[in-house]
């Protein structure tokens, strides 16, 4: 990232990026505080002081000295190709900023501030009339965002392009509508299917155990915990604090096995992610992942491709059993890869098996689509979530709790391109890991031997390190061979499920 020569120019944009990138991270803290430790009658100061951060980001992100370096640097061509997209990267945020003013910035962040502590007492209560006024002003400030950007056909089309680079509703559409339906036969078929057994995942394991496994594990994968650490709350996500801080939330149950796991190496997936971006682009535009999509094909890829796999739980299965020998007793290896591999409906998205879970992400996109182009109205949501349900997954939530209000997303963030990149991320992670095992010819004697060295090494090399170098489309191509394409996805799905419950 640096020039042959000592350069005025990229000297001053360096130091620009970096600021911008640690007020960002600044921002993170608090929002990651909120989200752990913050004592509640500390919200709406919490609120407050992270619109007031957001403004003093935004203004720094627009201001006209920044816009004059930018100038200066495109008017010359003799950067490098990641200088090159450094520069378009940094340039395209610019542009974006400065076309919100920054009144509407410090509102928006004050707004999804309070909104997320009010979700917080709100959900646990059942109390979605609690939460419309909240939505209703989400919605309106989402609509106006998007209204920034006229040169996109709808509202949604920005936000995901905001999500994913370059994609649009119609390509989102078109995936949808080939996974519903190669997906919906196979989970029918499931459901006719005897039912492997569960019962022991949900007996009494203790808690620390469970985060302990979890942290084990997250190791071995190759999180480096000197550069981050894991706390509990509410709803797990990832989180960047600065360049060689990247932390992990989880949440634990004492009666059920999956929820710490699995919550902790979807969110050790996205993590590595981070750890992995090449050191010469942090504090740069490029110093991330590149796009939702893609970082949620490696949560993905972790957690389901490695952490569900046969291979993995011929590892893993001793280990657990050592560390809960009576409740795990009368349990066999096979009895535990095929219990952490049960498919059945369900109307909870992040408790949901690999093959029913873009019903729940359909759902959801197809709600946010209806909010932003006024054919659903917030205050109609709960009612509309419940009839959606029925007709994509075949239930219905016995409350709210685990309907409208069961997502953090619309009540901590805006209304658009949420979820979709879920499932986008589900169909690249079966090409990324394909691609791995095309690479690897003792990928799965690894996984089964419990060493990841290898697989995490080709991940960083190919998918990590360059960040944002690359277009989500660009590292797709690069790393797989292939534009991004629902087959391998589909034909994983149907291979192991088809295994699994006797359908081949």
């Amino acid at each position: 990232m640096t020039t042959p020569h000592a350069d005025s120019t990229w000297n001053a944009l360096i130091q620009r990026w970096q600021e911008l990138s640690d007020l960002g991270d600044v921002g993170s803290v608090l929002g990651w505080d909120q989200s752990t430790f913050l004592p509640p009658a500390a919200a709406a100061g919490r609120a407050r002081q992270m619109a007031l951060l957001a403004g003093i980001r935004h203004a720094r992100a627009t201001d006209a000295a920044y816009g004059t370096l930018l100038d200066a640097a495109q008017a010359r061509s003799d950067w490098s190709p990641v200088q090159a997209r450094t520069l378009a990267v940094a340039r395209r945020e610019f542009e974006e900023a400065t076309r919100f003013p920054a009144a509407f910035v410090q509102a928006f962040s004050q707004h999804t501030g309070k909104s997320y502590s009010a979700w917080v007492e709100a959900r646990p209560a059942n109390d979605f009339a609690r939460m419309v006024p909240y939505l209703e002003r989400t919605l309106e400030l989402s609509l106006q965002a998007a209204s920034y950007f006229p040169e996109f056909a709808s509202p949604m089309d920005y936000f995901i392009d905001q999500s994913d680079e370059g994609m649009t509703a119609d390509v989102v559409d078109q995936v949808f509508a080939e996974l519903r339906a190669a997906l919906v036969p196979i989970v029918d078929a499931v459901a006719q299917a005897p039912a492997p057994r569960t019962d022991f995942l949900f007996r009494t394991y203790p808690v620390a155990t469970q985060l302990e496994l979890g942290q084990e594990i997250a190791r071995a994968y190759g999180y480096d915990s000197s550069r981050g650490r894991q706390d509990l709350t509410a709803h797990p996500f990832m989180t960047r604090l600065g360049d060689r801080d990247v932390r992990i939330t989880t949440r634990v149950k004492e009666n059920d096995l999956t929820e710490t796991l699995y919550s902790t190496l979807h969110e050790t997936g996205h993590a590595l992610y981070e750890q992995g971006v090449g050191a010469e682009l942090l504090g740069t535009p490029l110093g991330g992942g590149v796009s939702s999509g893609v970082h949620e094909s490696q949560s993905r890829l972790w957690e389901n491709l490695v952490g569900r796999s046969r291979a993995f739980w011929a590892a893993y299965f001793p280990r657990f059993r050592d560390a809960f020998p009576e409740q795990l007793a009368d349990v066999t290896e096979d009895e535990m890869y095929r219990a952490m591999n049960a498919a059945q409906r369900s109307v909870i998205r992040t408790d949901a098996d690999e093959l029913t879970y873009n019903l729940h992400v359909i759902t959801r996109y197809e709600l946010e689509r209806d909010l932003l182009a006024g054919r659903l109205a917030a205050g109609d949501l709960a009612d509309a979530w419940h009839a959606a349900y029925e007709t994509n997954v075949g239930l219905r939530a016995p409350s709210d709790v685990d309907g409208a209000l069961q997502d953090v997303h619309w009540y901590g963030g805006g209304i658009g391109g949420a979820f979709q990149a879920y499932t986008l991320g589900n169909v690249m992670s079966a090409q990324f890991y394909a691609a791995a095992q095309r690479a690897l010819a003792t990928l799965e004697a690894d996984t089964a031997r419990g060493e990841f060295a290898a697989l995490h090494g080709w991940l960083r090399e190919q998918v990590y390190a360059p960040g944002g170098t690359f277009k989500p489309a660009e590292l797709v191509e690069r790393v797989t061979g292939e534009a991004m394409t629902v087959g391998p996805y589909v034909a994983y799905l149907r291979s192991k499920y088809g295994a699994l419950y006797g359908l081949n």
